[in-house]
């Protein structure tokens, strides 16, 4: 099965803003009034500044949530599930005026989020839809996952804190819903994590995690274990984590536009041998 990604927003060159400006805050010289981004983060301290048009919701709802029907619909016909990127902007996103340097003045404006995923569900029934739901996620948006029965992510990286023993991104704590992961494209790898980002404390937090002190290579493969084992219905692996690479095959670096998506999974890499070093740890 293959699953998709669909970005919560378009690019303002794209056809769609040409074709649809009305349902985008423009100004009168189709230039974006407002701006998509996300506040501070994990990954920035003055949030991330994205510079996509962002929607205007009561201009969405009048039409019957057309467009987003229609982009629904294509996505589900090219893939078996797809994962909403930056769910949380579909109940309530950060809007930041345009013209800013950065993310911070921005401001939480809501979306007809029940209004529209009722309209989905009304022309999908249960679409195998996945909600990206990392970072700052408040009940609203929960409940919103849990009326419409979307699994979230848990990424297993983000756990190694002092909270570790309660915190939702350890396995132990995982519910049957959701889709477990040991890192995302914007994460390093779990290997350039452990090398080059994960604080001593962290380390033995992970190795009492794994019962035993462990060497940077065997890292990826015991996080890959305890993923196996934890109560998620579905769980999904980068390449790299899977080849136990570094950093250099690291996929992305968020706020960054160059050096990205460079790594390819070069012929020879996945072999017999791994096919059946998985299929063995799966069954087991």
């Amino acid at each position: 099965r293959v699953m998709g990604d669909m970005p919560i927003y378009v690019n303002h060159a794209s056809a769609d803003i040409w074709a649809h400006p009305g349902l985008f805050k423009l100004d009168g010289g189709m230039r974006p009034a407002a701006v998509a981004g996300v506040p501070p983060d994990y990954f920035s301290a003055t949030g991330q500044l994205w510079g996509n048009p962002v929607y205007d919701w009561e201009r969405a709802r009048a039409t019957g949530y057309d467009w987003w029907l229609r982009r629904v619909e294509r996505n589900l016909a090219l893939f078996d599930a797809v994962r909403i990127d930056h769910f949380r902007g579909l109940v309530a996103y950060w809007e930041v005026p345009a013209g800013e340097r950065t993310a911070l003045n921005g401001r939480w404006v809501e979306a007809p989020a029940v209004d529209f995923f009722e309209r989905l569900r009304e022309r999908f029934g249960a679409p195998p839809l996945v909600a990206e739901d990392l970072g700052i996620i408040t009940d609203d948006v929960r409940a919103v996952m849990e009326r419409f029965g979307f699994p979230g992510m848990k990424v297993l990286l983000f756990a190694f804190g002092p909270d570790f023993a309660t915190h939702p991104y350890n396995p132990a704590n995982y519910p049957r819903n959701c889709v477990a992961y040991t890192g995302t494209h914007d994460n390093n790898t779990a290997r350039g994590w452990f090398e080059e980002e994960a604080t001593a404390e962290q380390k033995r937090i992970l190795f009492e995690f794994v019962g035993r002190e462990v060497g940077a290579e065997e890292v990826p493969w015991e996080l890959i274990r305890k993923l196996l084992a934890s109560a998620a219905d579905t769980m999904i692996v980068p390449m790299q984590d899977v080849l136990a690479l570094g950093s250099e095959a690291r996929m992305n670096t968020p706020s960054t536009v160059s050096g990205n998506w460079l790594w390819r999974l070069a012929p020879g890499l996945a072999d017999a041998a791994l096919a059946s070093r998985l299929f063995n740890l799966g069954r087991a």
